[in-house]
């Protein structure tokens, strides 16, 4: 049984939250249970701070105890101090509601962290994938797990690049996983494109990533959030664009990892979704910044691929953003930035590379060719950002001086052919007739 409802005008306050989260956990699930609580990092937009409080009051006086983790996947870790301030609560606070509970990094990058739980046979991915890929796979997670008698997923639902639709068990791989098991569905995502994949409930990525979810043995729950975002007009880095950063929770339901997500992932698709009439030969994405660099910045580009026109330009606007990644930026300035063919036909080269690098790469670049030598992606992409150009033109990708873009000349021109878009990166945008 699945808790809760979900309307495009709603705005759940902390009671109903709170109302919902009590209907859809019964109280043996948690009753005297160690609870590990599994989030977001700072690069989703949810109210994240009012569901810690809800999720602390219903439940964290009958669990035995309470923890937190952040599901970082392969995003770079978090002090204590950020995650207090991600989650909302002040040193104070700590102190006076939380001082029996931990607070948790998905340290990814400590192979040490994680334990093996099984593997894939190379027949099961080799159906899953359609022939695209005959290998086994390992499947790791982070150990801490096993310390626990239920894991708690708290998370909101967008489209995705790689899985299609964010959330639900995609918060245990990759948000606490590692190893091959990562970078495999990662790159799987790029081969089959993120065109094909993005915001679609079906796809052989979320079947993997169920499949390895099976091998879990600690029982798990889960509250799926769809959050509503303001228009998609007004002056980048407004307070507007700020305010957007804790959305408007719209939806909330709590239930399996499975049949909640897959109600919020349908509130999702009515919401996170925009259809427009025709592409467009220049698209100006506003990062917001959550997005503090190319690795998660990446979004805007993926979100808004679907209405540049063949041809046509997609400019990333963030000032803000200097980095290309702080864990991976090293192997990205080694191979820049190609369309997955780039690396396929020359696996040789590239063999050795993490395959997550590469999806993120060919994630960026978008759609295009690899044939005798000579790469043609289908639409220019161009930084406006913090990183400097000759770093830019080494990525093999386009630059714009950010001080030298005015927004007010691209808003407002769609019967031009120009799009804006602020807070880019969570909504997609897709021509419509388009499958």
């Amino acid at each position: 049984m699945v808790a809760g409802r979900g309307n495009p005008n709603l705005d759940i306050d902390l009671e109903e939250a709170k109302a919902i989260i009590a209907e859809g956990t019964p109280d043996e699930l948690v009753a005297d249970k160690r609870v590990l609580v599994l989030t977001p990092d700072a690069t989703r937009t949810c109210p994240l701070p009012r569901m810690i409080s809800a999720v602390k009051e219903v439940i964290g006086d009958k669990a035995k105890r309470l923890d937190f983790m952040v599901a970082l996947g392969s995003h770079h870790p978090l002090g204590d101090d950020q995650i207090l301030n991600l989650y909302g609560i002040s040193p104070e606070r700590k102190g006076r509601e939380f001082g029996d509970s931990s607070f948790l990094n998905h340290r990814w990058d400590l192979p040490e962290t994680l334990s093996k739980i099984g593997t894939i046979p190379e027949g099961e991915i080799e159906r899953i994938t359609g022939g695209l890929f005959r290998e086994a796979v390992d499947v790791d997670i982070n150990r801490r797990i096993f310390d626990y008698d239920l894991l708690l997923i708290l998370g909101p639902v967008f489209p995705h690049e790689v899985v299609g639709i964010s959330g639900g068990n995609k918060y245990l791989f990759p948000g606490i996983s590692g190893g091959d098991f990562l970078h495999f569905f990662h790159w799987l995502g790029a081969v089959i494109s993120c065109w094909k994949i993005i915001g679609r409930k079906d796809t052989p990525v979320r079947e993997v990533v169920n499949r390895a979810t099976q091998m879990v043995t600690v029982p798990r729950h889960c509250i799926c959030m769809v959050v509503g975002h303001g228009g998609a007009g007004g002056k980048a880095g407004s307070r507007a664009d700020e305010a957007q950063r804790s959305g408007r929770l719209a939806g909330l339901f709590a239930g399996t990892p499975e049949e909640a997500w897959s109600r919020a992932a349908d509130l999702s698709q009515q919401m996170h979704i925009r259809y427009k009439d025709e592409p467009y030969h220049t698209v100006l994405g506003a990062a917001p910044k959550m997005y503090d660099e190319l690795w998660v910045g990446g979004k805007v580009m993926y979100k808004l691929e679907p209405v540049v026109a063949d041809g046509g330009r997609l400019i990333i606007y963030a000032p803000h953003l200097k980095e290309i990644s702080s864990t991976w930026g090293r192997y990205l300035e080694q191979v820049g930035y190609h369309v997955a063919e780039y690396f396929l036909k020359q696996w040789d080269r590239f063999k050795d590379v993490p395959r997550g690098v590469l999806a993120h790469s060919a994630h960026v670049k978008g759609l295009g060719s690899y044939e005798n030598g000579v790469e043609k992606p289908r639409i220019e992409v161009i930084l406006a950002t913090g990183i400097p150009e000759q770093m830019c033109r080494k990525l093999d990708l386009g630059y714009m001086d950010p001080g030298n873009v005015r927004i007010e000349e691209y808003q407002n021109r769609e019967g031009e052919g120009i799009l804006f878009v602020d807070h880019a990166g969570e909504v997609l945008h897709r021509v419509k007739g388009e499958q």
